[in-house]
C-alpha cells in the first residue's frame, strides 16, 4: 500500500465539491470559534459532522502512535481519518487566520447585529438537534434541564486568578479543548475563565523563549490528551446513552444563550495583548425598539433559517 492508496483508506470526502464543501464547514467551526461564547463544536452539529469529527478525533489510536514510532509512515496514514480531518482543519485554520481580525471589527463596531446573528443559529439549532434526542421522556428533559443550568450558570462566571505551573497548565489543555467540541461552550471562554488565556497568548507571542517553549509545549499536550480521551468518552455515551447524551449538549446550548443575547451592558472588563475581553456583564432589554432592534431581528431570522436551510440540505442528501 502506497501513501495514496493510504490516504484514500479511510472515510472522508471523494470529490473536490466533497472536499470543498467540507472545507466550507471548516469555515463555519473556524469562525464561530473566534466569537467568545460560541463553540465550533456547535456548527458541526448544525452542519451534520459531528460524529464524524468525533469518529475522526478518536482515530488517532494507540495503533497509530506504535505505527509511527516504528518508522512506518504508510501504516500510520491509513488509520487515522486524515482524509476527513485535514480538510476540516484547513477550514478551520483559514477561517481563524483570515476572519479574526474581521470578527474582531464587527464585534465593535455592529456587535448587536454580530450577536443577533449567532443568536438566530443557536435557538435554530437547538431545535435542530434536539430533535435528535429520540423519545423525549421525563428523563430526558431532566438531563437537558440539568445541561442547561449548568451552562447558564459557568458562561456567567468570572475569570479567576490561577497558578502557572505547568500541571496546572495542562489540566487547563485538557478542559479547554473539551469545550472546544462541546455544543455551546467556547474553549476560548473556559481558559480565559481558568485565568490563562493572557498566560498563553503571551507565551505564543515569544515561542522560542525557553520557558515559553515548555508552557507550550504543555499545553499541546494538555490539549491532546483531553481530546484524544474525552472524544472516546463522548463516543462511548453517545452510542450507549443516545438520548440522555443530546438532551445534555441540547441543554448546554440552551443554557449558552444567555451568554450570546445581543443587547448586553458591560460591568466589567480587561485589556489583555492589546484585546478588551469582557469579565462580567448583565443582559438588558433592547433600549428602544426603532429601526436598529429590527434590524437585529432581522439578522436572527437570517440565522434561524440558514440552521433550517442547512438541516434540510444535510436530510436531503442522506436521502
Amino acid at each position: 500500500m502506497n501513501l495514496i492508496q493510504a490516504w484514500n483508506n479511510g472515510p472522508g470526502p471523494n470529490s473536490i465539491r466533497e472536499y470543498l464543501v467540507l472545507i466550507l464547514k471548516g469555515l463555519c467551526m473556524g469562525v464561530a470559534d473566534i466569537i467568545p461564547g460560541v463553540s465550533g463544536g456547535t456548527m458541526a452539529f448544525i452542519t451534520g459532522i459531528y460524529d464524524q469529527l468525533i469518529d475522526s478525533i478518536r482515530s488517532f489510536n494507540g495503533s497509530f502512535i506504535k505505527k509511527l514510532i516504528k518508522f512506518d509512515l504508510t501504516g500510520a496514514i491509513a488509520i487515522p481519518h486524515l482524509k476527513f480531518i485535514i480538510p476540516l482543519l484547513f477550514g478551520i485554520v483559514l477561517a481563524m487566520v483570515s476572519m479574526a481580525r474581521i470578527i474582531h471589527e464587527l464585534l465593535l463596531t455592529h456587535p448587536v447585529q454580530v450577536w443577533s446573528l449567532f443568536f438566530g443559529l443557536i435557538a435554530s439549532s437547538i431545535l435542530v438537534v434536539g430533535r435528535r434526542v429520540g423519545n423525549f421522556s421525563l428523563k430526558n428533559i431532566f438531563f437537558g434541564v440539568l445541561g442547561a443550568i449548568f451552562s447558564f450558570i459557568l458562561v456567567g462566571l468570572i475569570p479567576v486568578s490561577t497558578p502557572d505551573s505547568l500541571w496546572f497548565v495542562f489540566m487547563c489543555a485538557s478542559i479547554s479543548i473539551c469545550a472546544m467540541i462541546l455544543p455551546g461552550i467556547s474553549g476560548a471562554f473556559i481558559l480565559l475563565l481558568l485565568g490563562k488565556y493572557e498566560y498563553i497568548t503571551g507565551a505564543l507571542r515569544n515561542p522560542a523563549n525557553p520557558e515559553n517553549t515548555a508552557i507550550l509545549i504543555a499545553f499541546v499536550c494538555g490539549c491532546a490528551f483531553g481530546i484524544s480521551v474525552f472524544s472516546r468518552a463522548l463516543h462511548y455515551f453517545l452510542e450507549k446513552h443516545h438520548g440522555v447524551t443530546v438532551s445534555i449538549l441540547t441543554g448546554f446550548m440552551a443554557g449558552a444563550m444567555r451568554k450570546i443575547w445581543p443587547w448586553k451592558e458591560v460591568l466589567d472588563s480587561i485589556v489583555v495583548r492589546g484585546k478588551t475581553h469582557v469579565l462580567s456583564e448583565a443582559n438588558i432589554l433592547p433600549p428602544a425598539y426603532d429601526g436598529d432592534f429590527a434590524m437585529a431581528v432581522g439578522f436572527m431570522v437570517v440565522g434561524f433559517v440558514t440552521v433550517i436551510f442547512l438541516e434540510w440540505v444535510s436530510s436531503a442528501q442522506k436521502g
